[in-house]
């Protein structure tokens, strides 16, 4: 058996040169905190709520697979408003009894899922 306790970090690709792009992306338009210092492959981390989003350059990157992380949050209409006034685009997909949810990409395709369980 494996007694996993919690989730540490999650991370996605981007393609082979396009680190730069991902910090304007990721922490100056969706304003995640960088965690400094020198990480495995050049990768850059990333505080998002109580786990860490690690990204890194591959030369194999392959974009909009429906793979993608989960993310609970607080309130979906404040997320959702703040991506869409940041123009990142917003869709939807089946309906799941106790909660409500959206997906959104990242410039290179990478998938996230919002959810609020119990939405009013």
């Amino acid at each position: 058996m494996l007694a996993i306790k919690v989730l540490d970090h999650i991370l996605i690709t981007i393609p082979a040169n396009t680190r730069e792009l991902a910090r304007e992306f990721y922490i100056k338009k969706l304003l995640l905190e960088e965690i400094p210092g020198q990480h495995p492959n050049g990768a850059i981390w990333l505080k998002l709520g109580n786990i860490e989003l690690h990204i890194r350059e591959e030369d194999n990157h392959q974009s909009n697979s429906s793979r993608h992380p989960a993310f609970v949050v607080e309130n979906l209409d404040d997320a959702k408003s703040f991506l869409q006034n940041i123009t990142i685009p917003v869709s939807f997909s089946s309906v799941i009894d106790g909660r409500d949810r959206c997906f959104f990409r990242d410039p290179w395709g990478n998938r996230f899922e919002l959810i609020e369980f119990d939405p009013k």
